[in-house]
């Protein structure tokens, strides 16, 4: 134990014994009531244990106390369970995770002359239940950053992106050749709105396939973690071993978050984790 946990450090010697090789979150404690730092592993016990040995985290280790964990039948449970901890209690150390406000995205709008991008955010549409939005963002500077770095990429023209303005002479990347000149007609538009589509494909958001909350199912052995999800947003853990684990939140239809989005999208989408659906209300 001496070696692992670095002697001399005020790490209660308890709390480290009893730290398991399973799943879950584990959460450095100080003096104060607050944490210093929340995190999840797939084997809490190891990834404790590599903290306590970086270098660059002396700070974090010589102000911690205890090290308590809560543990999850599987790694979504503790990537959702993180997550939720992280932005109720903030922790001193941890710097991601943070709660946004507000999500912008880009939407595509078919028009007569072609496809133009605009930026919307998340006061004015349902992210999860509206199509044809493109990735998530801080800002609409963020989403506005996004779309230059495509059109450089692409040679797309800034101008047909409402980026820049134009003249009857073209934007001013025709000018330089990072444009291939679909403002002048010099490029037909929908090869243009297709190299668009082609770029921000990747990016897409999926739109919620529920008609309303499902349950992702976790288990280990005959433990079972029912993770209650709806519209990409974690709602709360029923869990067989302790009833009512983490409590169900009350949530406006179409909140959406970011964080459990991100952790839920491609096991949902590519249909690896066990779904079932919840009766409605």
């Amino acid at each position: 134990m001496a070696d692992a946990t670095h002697a001399g450090h005020p790490i209660a010697p308890d709390c480290l014994a009893a730290l398991p090789r399973t799943p879950g979150v584990y959460i450095f404690k100080g003096e104060g009531t607050l944490p210093l730092y929340i995190g999840k592993s797939v084997d809490i016990r190891s990834r404790v244990m590599s903290h306590l040995r970086a270098p660059d985290e002396v700070s974090m280790v010589a102000q911690t106390r205890r090290i308590d964990f809560v543990e999850t039948a599987g790694e979504i449970g503790a990537l959702l369970l993180e997550s939720r901890m992280i932005k109720e209690q903030s922790p001193l150390f941890n710097q991601r995770l943070r709660r946004l406000r507000t999500l912008c995205a880009i939407r595509l709008t078919a028009t007569e002359s072609g496809h133009v991008p605009e930026i919307v955010d998340s006061q004015v549409v349902n992210l999860g239940a509206t199509p044809g939005l493109y990735g998530l963002f801080s800002s609409s500077h963020a989403a506005k950053e996004k779309l230059k770095a495509l059109a450089q990429q692409h040679l797309l023209c800034m101008a047909l992106l409402g980026l820049e303005k134009t003249s009857t002479r073209g934007c001013f990347g025709l000018q330089i050749k990072s444009c291939l000149g679909a403002c002048v007609g010099k490029e037909d538009r929908h090869t243009h709105d297709q190299r668009l589509l082609s770029a921000l494909v990747d990016s897409q958001v999926e739109v919620w396939p529920f008609a309303g909350a499902v349950d992702v199912v976790e288990a280990s052995g005959d433990w079972v973690q029912r993770h209650r999800v709806n519209n990409w947003c974690y709602l709360g853990t029923q869990c067989s071993r302790a009833g009512q684990a983490t409590p169900l939140k009350a949530r406006k239809p179409h909140d959406f978050d970011l964080d459990s989005y991100k952790i839920l999208v491609k096991p949902i989408m590519l249909q690896t984790v066990q779904i079932e659906t919840v009766d409605a209300p």
